[in-house]
């Protein structure tokens, strides 16, 4: 695991840089209508509007912008429909890949995630052929001064949370925890005034599939990364591992 947790690390790093980028804006702001829609505008009651408020705010994306985004999800405000869509298919390797989007226009949506597979050596899967292998977990990234496993473990723990596995890495901590459990470990970390980086619901893989070389890992990457580049996908979610060695290289292209 420690490959793809590097490499993980360093997909997390880049994206605050890209969250400069006005194209964050846009994807956040589908995510908090899509939110208010299935849960209502109550932020309280609304863990997954919560949640994407947060990033938002995190990214610093503005006050209006969120607002509006609300109340379209609501009804409050016109605006096109937005619908949640998954899109399954392999890099090369056999390496799994899960894309999740969040569109207005379908059609336009599958033809680009489309030729961006036929372009990078990659190819679309039938539904469920991937989607299989992952299981649909609860995600947080958190850091504060003092900061251990146990420590986290122990505080989710005595909260009555589900968590799964807690990982210390370059002074960040990830929390893997049962979905339903989101709600209960995004409280008690508020509660505990400990600072959230990144809090989602993820996709995280059965087994992992190794870069069998450089060559490999370069071509699943820019894959993932060019499909990451369109305004309608929200994440990506991979089985891909990379041996450290093999994930420094790239860091440092």
């Amino acid at each position: 695991m420690s490959g793809h947790n590097k490499w993980s690390s360093i997909k997390h790093k880049k994206a605050a840089v890209d969250a400069k980028k006005g194209q964050i804006f846009s994807r956040f702001g589908k995510e908090i209508t899509l939110a208010a829609k299935q849960g209502g505008k109550d932020i309280l009651m609304n863990p997954r509007l919560r949640s994407a408020v947060a990033a938002a705010k995190a990214a610093n994306m503005p006050n209006d912008n969120i607002d509006r985004a609300i109340k379209k999800g609501c009804g409050e405000l016109q605006g096109a429909a937005i619908e949640e869509i998954l899109y399954e298919g392999y890099a090369p390797g056999g390496v799994g890949i899960l894309v999740a989007c969040l569109t207005d226009n379908r059609n336009r949506t599958a033809s680009n995630v489309r030729n961006v597979f036929e372009k990078n050596n990659g190819r679309l899967a039938s539904t469920g052929a991937v989607a299989r292998q992952f299981h649909r977990k609860a995600h947080f990234l958190v850091s504060g001064p003092g900061l251990t496993e146990d420590k986290l473990l122990e505080l989710l723990l005595d909260a009555g949370a589900d968590v799964e596995d807690v990982n210390m890495l370059d002074g960040e901590a990830e929390i893997i925890a049962a979905h339903d459990a989101f709600a209960l470990v995004a409280k008690t970390l508020e509660t505990a005034n400990i600072k959230v980086a990144e809090s989602t619901i993820t996709m995280v893989p059965e087994t992992l599939v190794e870069a069998r070389d450089e060559t490999m890992a370069r071509q699943s990457t820019r894959l993932i990364d060019t499909l990451e580049e369109d305004d309608d996908v929200q994440a990506v979610y991979t089985n891909l591992s990379i041996p450290d060695e093999i994930a420094t290289r790239l860091a440092a292209e």
